[in-house]
């Protein structure tokens, strides 16, 4: 026993030399604590929102009127026409103010689409006469999707339009599918919507090797984006907020979104009124005349078309537009009845290599066969074409062409 009391004294005596030790060091201070996703209103300005649903956090930014965003004013949007979408939407947006018109965009867990891609945030973009208002809603867990898309709904119900970038085929089908997986009736139905990817392909794609959204930003708008964080990135920053709850990684992801949405409107105001008023068009490229003229030819506005891409060959092109575009702008001619200024053109095409040089040769032989009976001079086109491209369809212009001269010859040798 006597031992045994000795250990147990010998122990004390270190734990008291232990316990003086540390006692002489200054207390470790507790860690700090981290942001989470029930304090992501402490880092954007915003509220969680309780809902019947149950709860989802919001926020909203205000680009007041006197700002700018590029080239464009905010302010100017709330001064563009009613009818402004009209031409673009073919006929389908008839009377709709700035006001009543909702930009969308949304980021979501994936690409693929399909009920296992989340739309985790929302943006709804808005024009009114304090400037351009956004609202954004977002859901901190899977949770919270029946909530934000039911005051998504109340939000949306103040719009007649929808406006969009690629929305046709992604942002929209994805949002319907979401709604039915919440059992709920999408509001889109009652909406007119206004794609703007199409009509901004159509403008700039000869032009621009991309029609991204992030690319029409900087090339058109003139925005140089600083320190955004690229939209593959999304999900995974998404997912990782999920696992860790650090709200402070998806701050940028609203960010992103925000500028998406502004630059959409930016670009809305200069898209349509392409094609509003084509003869209006002040641009410094031609090529960007030469997709309106396009989109007019499609909407049989002949005359229209011409002029424009008449204008685009004025301003210059790279040779292989330049080449299409004559040969387009002659075929327009030569269908409002023009022979003499189609001529002109495509013998323009005949005066160097291009890939439209032997069929510019085959059409004047066709002007001079038929519009001026001059069977030598439609032989000798023929010839030309043949001597740089030989083609069945060719050899076949040259032997009726020649037992026509044949034919005639031996006529007049009988008159005579």
């Amino acid at each position: 026993m006597e031992d045994i009391q000795q250990q147990l004294a010998a122990l004390r005596q270190r734990i008291a030399r232990v316990d003086r030790k540390y006692a002489e060091l200054p207390p470790t201070p507790p860690p700090p604590l981290r942001p989470n996703a029930g304090f992501i209103e402490e880092l954007i300005a915003g509220e969680v929102v309780e809902t019947p649903l149950g709860r989802h956090f919001e926020t909203e930014k205000l680009w007041e009127s006197h700002r700018r965003h590029g080239s464009v004013y905010v302010g100017d949007l709330a001064e563009l026409p009613a009818d402004l979408l009209e031409p673009l939407s073919a006929g389908t947006i008839v009377d709709a103010p700035p006001t009543r018109w909702a930009f969308l965009d949304t980021e979501t867990t994936g690409l693929a689409g399909g009920t296992g891609t989340y739309a985790f945030l929302i943006g709804v973009g808005s024009i009114d006469s304090e400037g351009f208002r956004l609202r954004q809603f977002f859901m901190r867990d899977y949770g919270e999707e029946a909530s934000m898309m039911l005051r998504l709904t109340e939000y949306l119900a103040r719009f007649d339009v929808l406006i969009t970038y690629n929305g046709k085929s992604y942002d929209q089908p994805l949002l319907e599918t979401r709604f039915r997986m919440c059992r709920a009736r999408h509001p889109f139905d009652r909406m007119q919507h206004l794609d703007l990817l199409f009509g901004a392909r159509r403008l700039w794609k000869l032009r621009l090797e991309s029609c991204r959204l992030v690319d029409l930003e900087n090339r058109i708008l003139g925005v140089e984006r600083q320190g955004d964080l690229p939209g593959e990135m999304i999900p995974y920053v998404y997912f990782d907020f999920l696992r860790s709850q650090k709200a402070f990684e998806v701050v940028p992801i609203f960010h992103h979104n925000a500028l998406d949405i502004l630059s959409l409107a930016c670009l809305t105001a200069i898209v349509p009124a392409a094609f509003r008023a084509p003869e209006k068009l002040a641009v410094g490229h031609g090529a960007d005349l030469i997709g309106v003229a396009r989109w007019l030819l499609q909407s049989d506005r002949d005359e229209e078309a011409l002029g424009l891409l008449r204008r685009a060959i004025g301003m210059g092109l790279p040779d292989e537009l330049l080449f299409r575009t004559m040969w387009d702008a002659a075929a327009i001619e030569r269908r409002l009845g023009r022979y003499d200024a189609a001529l002109g053109l495509v013998t323009e095409l005949t005066e160097s290599r291009n890939p439209y040089r032997v069929r510019a040769l085959e059409e004047i032989a066709k002007h001079y066969e038929h519009r001026e009976k001059n069977v030598v001079m439609a032989l000798e086109m023929t010839l030309q074409a043949l001597a740089l491209q030989d083609t069945p369809e060719l050899r076949k212009r040259e032997a009726r062409l020649k037992a026509r001269g044949q034919k005639r010859a031996a006529t007049l040798e009988r008159r005579d």
